[in-house]
């Protein structure tokens, strides 16, 4: 299958159970047998295999030799390290851009917080991590500190593909995120460093907290 915009069969499967994913319709371990896929999808094994592939590499799915493939099913403990070692890095990133961020990068921020509004009102959890994940990029690109950039996009991807299994960590009623990033961009316009590192630290500890207390 290969329609002449070049989207594979493989293409469409990953779509599809990447969409799966997100819609809560797998949960969270269970197996992703080719065969059961190939049948449902209507294609043959083959573009399964390469869609679970391109779904491991994300780390949505894990592939074990012998036992084939399964969702990812990411420990409490694993997203709280994960999102410990965020903060450091994040609280790190912000100190260094507060001082030499530019105005074009502070309007970058507001436009994800005009878009994070939409995405949030629309309940769309994919559509949201996209954007929350660009507002903090922005903020790691702008140390202009390429090392830093890499370690702050590599604990991000985690962080989101671990959020999707733990989506208990957003209340869709409320949105404390948009306030904080308006909080934080202020900050950063203003160049105080100092409010810019507290900010950052108490937005993520405020995952970390309720996270520890199961929610």
């Amino acid at each position: 299958m290969n329609d002449s915009m070049g989207v594979t069969a493989a293409d469409l499967v990953y779509g599809r159970i990447r969409k799966c994913i997100f819609k809560k319709e797998f949960t969270s371990g269970q197996r992703l047998p080719e065969i059961a896929l190939a049948k449902e999808f209507d294609v043959s094994r083959t573009p399964v295999r390469e869609a679970l592939r391109r779904l491991e590499s994300e780390g949505l799915v894990q592939i074990i030799p012998g036992l084939g493939a399964h969702l990812a099913s990411p420990t409490r403990k694993e997203v709280l390290d994960a999102y410990e070692v965020r903060k450091d890095l994040e609280v790190l990133a912000i100190r260094k851009a507060a001082p030499i961020i530019t105005n074009i990068q502070l309007c970058r921020l507001q436009d994800k917080i005009d878009e994070e509004r939409k995405t949030f009102s629309d309940k769309d959890l994919e559509s949201y991590l996209n954007v929350n994940n660009a507002f903090h990029m922005i903020i790691a690109e702008s140390t202009d500190n390429a090392t830093l950039v890499s370690c702050v996009r590599n604990v991000l991807s985690r962080v989101y593909v671990q959020a999707i299994f733990f989506e208990t960590f957003f209340d869709f009623d409320t949105n404390p995120s948009l306030d904080e990033h308006i909080r934080i961009q202020a900050a950063l316009a203003a160049h105080d460093e100092k409010k810019c590192a507290r900010l950052m630290e108490e937005h993520i500890q405020a995952t970390i907290d309720s996270l520890r207390l199961g929610r």
